[in-house]
């Protein structure tokens, strides 16, 4: 047979069992990986690629790594980085993916590293919006949305 439990003793510890989910929620969340200020310039009729910018932040203690990314407005997105080489710059593709350490943040920007946007599917007009997937290896999909600036947009 059962030991008999006052009404109270049950109400106390069910409360205290959902403080403690909750707790462990709030505290999950803030260690969640984001993506802050994702935007991209307006683009000519035409256009074969439109560039990406966004910062990742990575409040939680083990690094990550961005590993590409998906939108319905290009066929596909690459992650790239631009760097001086022989006083010359030059973009590449990072095909094992960008280093998001943690405790920190990266910032991709123009002139650094970049999502590529490969055959948009129409031009992007400043002041619109559209969808991006990113894929991180440890933290998975992350949906975001970015901004369209003017054609020669620089970050703010």
């Amino acid at each position: 047979m059962l030991p008999a439990f006052k009404p109270s003793l049950l109400r106390t510890a069910a409360a205290a069992a959902l403080l403690g989910c909750a707790f462990t929620a709030v505290a999950a969340g803030k260690d969640r990986l984001r993506v802050e200020d994702a935007w991209s310039r307006a683009t000519p009729p035409g256009a074969p690629v439109a560039g990406g910018f966004l910062t990742i932040v990575n409040p939680g203690p083990r690094a990550d790594v961005l590993l590409g990314a998906s939108s319905p407005i290009a066929e596909k997105v690459e992650v790239h980085e631009m760097k001086q080489e022989g006083g010359m710059m030059r973009m590449r593709e990072l095909r094992d993916g960008l280093p998001v350490p943690a405790g920190g943040k990266v910032v991709l920007a123009p002139g650094g590293y970049h999502l590529m946007f490969i055959q948009p599917r129409q031009p992007l007009k400043e002041g619109e919006r559209f969808e991006a997937t990113l894929r991180f290896r440890d933290a998975g999909a992350v949906k975001t949305t970015f901004q369209v600036r003017a054609l020669g947009a620089g970050a703010h």
